[in-house]
């Protein structure tokens, strides 16, 4: 964190950021406790975040406890992912009606609502990033998904701390963040101060920074806030991460590797690993009809490459074992996605570890697979 464009807020002065939001016309969403999780809601002030909150992590476990401090982002991401505001889980597509001889049709609004993601962290501003890739990057644009990207305002937060699941730092994309947001906030605690350090990221930023006018950092507070990160960055050395190093050709050439039986006979095919993932973008489209015939409508829903009939053609499902199921799943995340998109599908958040009801943990997979590979490359 370099000292150019860096400002610093008082925990008491942080509800002047938020109005400043408001007052633009914002509708701000951000981290709040709800069903015993930290999630994704909309919020009226800073006091519906989840102060002195945090979370505890483990493959196949998420607790949320009490902290012995008062801080606003003291956790980890949880079940849900800021994807649901850029790719909503169920969307209208049209509808149409039928009245004597006429048929109309009316298409879906792509009007988007300005919206402040507030707490965005690193990894999730570079799924967003992946997301773009699929839905106005390619030769077919999303104009919903265009349309609510343009009107959203991201204000990252960085990671001073890390759960065991996180693995973001093998993956490049966290725990700073470096690109993609308006503002980024780091939270520092100390025995005399609770306060944010600030960095501006675009020119919006400026302007809403400029409304509340906060004082410069000083050098201290600047170090205090690269010494959060470097611990969160420590305590994910500490733990699995992933090795990258030609990590496509490792996939592909071990597609009849063991090692796919023995995760399929633990996998439940429950599909919660690409619902809480935030690049999954696999989605169906289903045509409702009423009794009458006479009015129709077509959604479109979020659906996963773990469900059998994803993959149905004429005939029956081209993969109708969890094995290959699952082997699709993460051969495509860490292999064919750099193929298709240049980049790894995956950002090392780890809410596929947490939420996976058995505890699979696909870093723990990817290692196996690797291991096994090398030792016949000796032989």
């Amino acid at each position: 964190m370099e000292n150019d464009h860096i400002y610093r807020i008082d925990i008491k002065d942080l509800n002047d950021l938020f109005s400043a939001f408001q007052e633009d016309g914002y509708t701000v969403v951000g981290p709040k406790i709800k069903d015993q999780a930290i999630v994704y809601e909309e919020l009226d002030s800073i006091d519906d975040l989840p102060i002195g909150w945090t979370d505890d992590q483990q493959p196949g476990t998420y607790r949320i406890k009490r902290r012995n401090d008062k801080a606003l982002f003291g956790y980890n991401v949880g079940p849900h992912s800021w994807k649901k505001y850029l790719f909503p889980p169920r969307r209208k597509l049209w509808e149409a009606k039928r009245d004597k001889e006429s048929i109309t049709f009316a298409p879906e609004s792509t009007e988007a609502k300005k919206i402040a993601f507030l707490g965005i962290r690193s990894c999730e501003i570079e799924a967003i990033f992946i997301q773009d890739k699929v839905f106005i990057e390619g030769k077919f644009v999303d104009t919903f998904y265009k349309n609510q990207r343009d009107n959203t305002l991201i204000i990252a937060v960085n990671c001073t701390q890390a759960a065991p699941t996180c693995f973001c730092a093998s993956m490049n994309t966290g725990p700073e963040a470096k690109r993609g947001f308006d503002l980024s906030l780091t939270e520092i605690i100390n025995e005399k101060d609770h306060y944010f350090v600030v960095a501006i990221g675009s020119e919006k930023g400026k302007s809403l920074i400029g409304k509340i006018k906060p004082p410069p950092c000083e050098q201290d507070d600047i170090t205090a806030a690269n010494e959060g990160i470097d611990r969160a960055r420590k305590q994910m050395d500490q733990g699995l991460g992933i090795d990258n190093t030609d990590i496509n050709n490792l996939l592909y050439r071990n597609m009849e590797n063991p090692r796919w039986d023995e995760v399929a006979k633990r996998c439940l095919s429950c599909a919660n690993c690409t619902l809480v993932c935030p690049t999954c973008f696999c989605s169906n489209t289903e045509d409702i009809t009423d009794l009458t015939g006479d009015h129709t409508e077509r959604w479109k829903t979020w659906d996963s490459c773990f469900n059998q009939d994803h993959s149905y053609l004429y005939g029956g499902a081209v993969r109708d074992s969890t094995k290959s199921r699952y082997r699709q799943w993460l051969t495509h995340k860490l292999g064919s996605w750099i193929d298709q998109f240049g980049t790894s599908g995956c950002v090392g958040c780890g809410r596929c570890v947490t939420w996976c009801p058995v505890g699979i943990d696909l870093r723990e997979e990817v290692a196996a697979i690797r291991l096994k590979d090398e030792r016949e490359e000796k032989e």
